[in-house]
């Protein structure tokens, strides 16, 4: 099992030679365990001995695995592996607040649309209101209007009546006329000595009586008239509500109208602004696009650096391995002999028994981490072939584990290069102290071959002084590098900020888009509804006026048989005295 770990260092024992560091106990203070991939879990403080650890500086924080009976398997430094976590979990935080904006976005969308539908209804439900006031409105105007057919029928039976006794009453007057000429006969009669009989006076009594019936009466057309009157005004007093709520919806879709007019200025300004943002969108997409392109050069280029730097790191070993087997090239301790000749057997012996020993530990640690090394590179292999199988979702995952696999390879590489040169300056130091022990042991020591090899170090130096060189352009590279993805994130989230803007800006067109629509809409009932009302209206104003005007002239013509009648009344009244006259004079009637 895999816990994380902190070194601590008890300090005690000899000082021995300068050559020798102070002994120390070397702990292991477990902090946390690893239950999955992702998941750690502190632990109780719990403290083991682990010698391996004796190269690691006291504090530091380390990586280590564990057997079943708690026995170190493998050490390694916990700061790489920290990082990855740690990015892990930036990432982690990075999705779930991705998907936290995702979420708000489609709330707020989801509310947006609630709100929507819950005004479409609304406006329905008006709109089903105004509908349903408009159809009892012209229910009642049907019934109005059926009202007034009853009245001009009426009206029209009491002109025809009118009519009938004008006729009658011409008649009459004609009958009078003839009976005034036999009147004016007769008087003329009368005065050429002719009289009347008695048979005479009382027909001309009776066609005096006749006439006096036969005037027309008018008290009863003028009553039927100024019913008829008073029917017309009550109508023309409903149709001037109507007419002023005509007047009402001519206003209201003028206002309507006028909304509407400065609701499209509004939207055309505001889609002019949203297309303006639009393209400053697409060009700050296209110098991003182009960054992204340069900054993957870059990358590349820096790729071919990190490369070159392992080939430089590979040769570099290759002929550091070569120095160290012919014992060129390994810049180590210079041995004093003469101190080692002075000094006491025992305590020399005691002295490469040390240096054997601490040469042995430190063999132990190199192979452990060779051993390390080996199986990171066959992990990276195993995620290469899963890569090389995957699927295109899978790969992305893939290749940020490949490239996690990848840096903590080369950091281990990087730790064993001076590990590894410090060996074999420590393995050349115990065969010159080896040496001197067995000359002053008596034992036969083989003399060291003439140095005859090629003196390596300048090759070594040059190797290092490019890698040098290399390692400065690469850091020079890898801070444009970040400066670029700096500048290329904080312009990435502004063309977030962008879209998300553009984003908003198209609902809010979009809403009113459709609040413009559903205005013109409304304003297009409102002014059917006027026309509707006008086209319905004005033929029964048309018809009721019409209406008046007969009315109006039936007075006058009622006005005028009144007239007639009392004329007549009177010719009558003179008529009937001249005969009482004629018939009160008996001495005509004897003679």
């Amino acid at each position: 099992m895999l816990y994380l770990a902190e070194v601590q260092k008890q300090k005690g024992g000899l000082l021995t030679t300068n050559l020798l560091s102070s002994s120390s106990k070397t702990e292991l203070k477990l902090l946390a365990c690893q239950r999955t991939d992702q998941n750690w879990s502190t632990v109780s403080e719990d403290v083991i001995t682990a010698d391996e650890a004796n190269k690691l500086n006291d504090g530091a924080l380390v990586l280590v695995e564990l057997t079943p009976n708690r026995q170190v398997q493998r050490i390694q430094e916990a700061g790489r592996p920290l990082v990855n976590i740690l990015q892990n979990f930036s990432r982690q935080l990075e999705k779930f607040k991705l998907k936290e904006d995702e979420i708000d976005q489609w709330k707020q969308s989801l509310t947006f649309q609630a709100q929507e539908l819950n005004r479409r209804e609304m406006e329905m439900e008006v709109r089903l209101e105004q509908l349903q006031q408009m159809e009892d409105e012209f229910h009642q105007l049907e019934a109005q209007k059926e009202e007034f057919e009853t009245s001009r029928t009426e009206i029209e039976k009491l002109q025809q009546e009118i009519e009938r006794n004008r006729q009658e009453l011409e008649g009459a007057w004609e009958h009078l006329r003839g009976e005034q000429r036999r009147l004016e006969e007769f008087q003329a009669d009368s005065q050429q000595g002719k009289v009347l009989d008695e048979e005479q006076s009382r027909v001309l009594s009776e066609l005096l009586d006749r006439l006096s019936s036969r005037v027309a009466p008018t008290e009863t057309v003028r009553e039927h008239l100024n019913l008829s009157f008073e029917l017309v005004e009550k109508q023309q007093a409903t149709l001037n509500q109507h007419w002023q709520k005509l007047e009402e919806q001519k206003t209201l879709a003028t206002q309507q109208q006028e909304e509407v007019e400065r609701l499209s200025q509004t939207f055309s300004d505001r889609q002019n602004t949203w297309e303006q943002a639009q393209n400053s969108l697409h060009q700050h997409t296209s110098e991003l696009k182009v960054n992204t392109a340069i900054l993957a050069s870059k990358q590349e280029y820096a790729q071919i650096l990190k490369e070159q730097l392992r080939n430089q790191e590979d040769l570099y070993q290759q002929i550091q391995s070569l120095a160290a087997t012919s014992g060129d090239g390994i810049l180590g301790q210079k041995v004093d002999v003469k101190a080692l000749e002075n000094m006491p057997l025992d305590e020399l012996q005691r002295l490469v028994q040390d240096l054997q020993e601490k040469f042995d530990i430190d063999s132990s640690f190199v192979h452990d981490q060779e051993q390390e090394l080996k199986y990171k590179q066959e992990a990276i292999e195993e995620v290469q072939n899963k890569i090389d199988q995957a699927s295109d979702h899978d790969v992305i995952n893939l290749e940020m584990e490949l490239a996690d696999e990848k840096d903590l390879y080369q950091m281990l590489n990087q730790s064993l290069v001076g590990q590894r040169r410090n060996l074999l300056q420590r393995q050349k130091l115990i065969k010159q102290h080896q040496s001197v022990l067995l000359r002053r042991q008596g034992h036969a020591v083989t003399n060291e071959p003439e140095d005859n090899s090629i003196d390596l170090g300048p090759i070594l130096l040059q190797n290092e002084n490019q890698r040098q060189q290399q390692s400065q352009e690469l850091q020079k590279l890898e801070r444009e590098i970040e400066q670029m993805q700096a500048g290329m994130e904080l312009a990435q989230g502004m063309i977030d900020n962008q879209v998300h803007d553009l984003e908003e800006k198209r609902q809010e067109l979009k809403t009113m888009e459709n609040n413009l629509q559903s205005l013109r809409t409304a304003t297009t009932e409102c002014w059917g509804r006027v026309n509707l009302y006008q086209e319905t209206l004005q033929p029964i104003q048309d018809s009721l006026d019409a209406l008046r005007q007969k009315l109006q002239s039936m007075v006058d013509s009622l006005a005028q048989v009144q007239e007639t009648g009392d004329y007549q009344l009177q010719a009558i009244a003179q008529m009937r005295h001249t005969l009482l006259d004629l018939i009160s004079q008996p001495e005509l009637l004897a003679s």
